[in-house]
């Protein structure tokens, strides 16, 4: 017998498979039961949520970030690269201020709308 973890849309099965012996019916398949797929470690954040949400324009993957928590940004500075429909679209500062968390990592899928960071 051989034991797999497989996912499959984004639930983690342990399977069992057993090995057929030349000429012996194949042994009926064992049922995995769904296992709880692993939590993404959480964003690193300087001194927790800013009041001013910067939220992401459109659904989509983020390619970069610019910016860590704790530095000064100016209105218009690129803080992130959200890649949507095959473009790399930049998601800039909306006013000046100090980053006060980064809620998305490089290789994140967000939702439109989803709070990407925050600012002071």
């Amino acid at each position: 017998m051989k034991n797999y973890t497989i996912t499959v849309n984004g639930t983690v099965y342990d399977v069992t498979v057993e090995e057929g012996a030349g000429g012996a019916a194949p042994a009926a398949p064992v049922a995995a039961a769904p296992k709880a797929a692993p939590k993404a470690a959480p964003k690193a954040s300087a001194g927790g949520q800013g009041a001013v949400k910067v939220n992401a324009p459109m659904p989509g993957k983020i390619l970069s970030v610019k910016v860590n928590a704790g530095q000064s940004v100016k209105k218009g500075e690129v803080l992130m690269i959200l890649e949507a429909m095959k473009m790399e679209n930049e998601v800039v500062a909306p006013e000046d201020g100090t980053v006060a968390s980064v809620d998305v990592g490089a290789g994140d899928s967000v939702e439109a709308g989803a709070v990407l960071a925050t600012l002071n």
